[in-house]
Formats: C-alpha cells, sequence, structure tokens
C-alpha cells in the first residue's frame, strides 16, 4: 500500500487553510513543521488583522491591505530560531515574506504548490542557505475528507 508523503498532507493542509482567507483577490495559506514532520509549528492565511473586517481594505492589486499567510505563521510561531523548520505554502513567497521567513530563524527548506507572479523569493531564500521546492502536483490520497 502506497501512502501519501508528509510534504503532499502539510501542502493539502496549507489549501484547507487557504479557504479561509477573507482575501478578495488570493486566498493562501501557510503551515510550519519541525523537519521530522512530526509537529505543526504554526499556521497562517491571508486576511485582515484581528478585530477588523473581514475584507480588504482596498481594491488595489497587490496591496489590498491583508496580512500575508506567511506573515501570520510567521507571527504566530513561538518556536526557537535555533529549531529547524519547514515551509509549506500554497503560493511561491513574494520577496517580503520569504524575508521574514529568513528572520524567522533555521527554515531549512520551503514547499510551494502554485507559482506567483513575483518569483524574487527564489532567489533570495537559496542566498540564505534555504531550498525551495516546487510540488506542482499533490497526491489526491493527501486530500482531506470534508
Amino acid at each position: 500500500m502506497s501512502r501519501p508523503t508528509f510534504e503532499d498532507i502539510f501542502l493539502t493542509f496549507a489549501q484547507h487553510l487557504a479557504r479561509r482567507s477573507t482575501c478578495e483577490r488570493l486566498q493562501v495559506g501557510t503551515v510550519i513543521t519541525t523537519t521530522d514532520y512530526h509537529k505543526v509549528l504554526a499556521i497562517g492565511y491571508n486576511g485582515n488583522a484581528r478585530s477588523l473586517p473581514n475584507c480588504c481594505d482596498r481594491d488595489e492589486k497587490g496591496n489590498c491591505g491583508c496580512l500575508h499567510s506567511e506573515e501570520n505563521a510567521v507571527i504566530h510561531c513561538d518556536t526557537p530560531r535555533a529549531q529547524p523548520k519547514y515551509v509549506f505554502v500554497t503560493h511561491l513567497p513574494c520577496v517580503r515574506c520569504a524575508k521574514r521567513l529568513i528572520n524567522l530563524g533555521s527554515v531549512q527548506r520551503v514547499y510551494y504548490h502554485q507559482d506567483y507572479h513575483d518569483h524574487g523569493s527564489l532567489h533570495i531564500l537559496p542566498q540564505c542557505g534555504i531550498e525551495v521546492v516546487h510540488k506542482p502536483s499533490i497526491d489526491p490520497r493527501a486530500t482531506m475528507q470534508q
């Protein structure tokens, strides 16, 4: 019997988290785990700040005012900087989120499912020793039942 990989399971989890997003343009989800996949350290999805309306602040593409999913996950990750981490994101992180992930500390690898118009993180993350893995397909067995 073959089983889905942990990478597929956590990318699927990120996709389900993205469904909670209140951004009108793009729904993104993030999961931060230990490198042995045994613990989820933090989760995030994009949307407005807590206690503000669950909608975008503006209609401007790329500047809707929502916090990014990686940003929310980093905010909620209270694990020590020295703890090695993997990050699973539905979309390739933008440059600003790549920098946030770098500052989180000890991120070893970033997995993403879908491309994003900003490819700058493909250059920045490896410069800091962070491997970037594009997984355009996810094992359907990793999909959670609704």
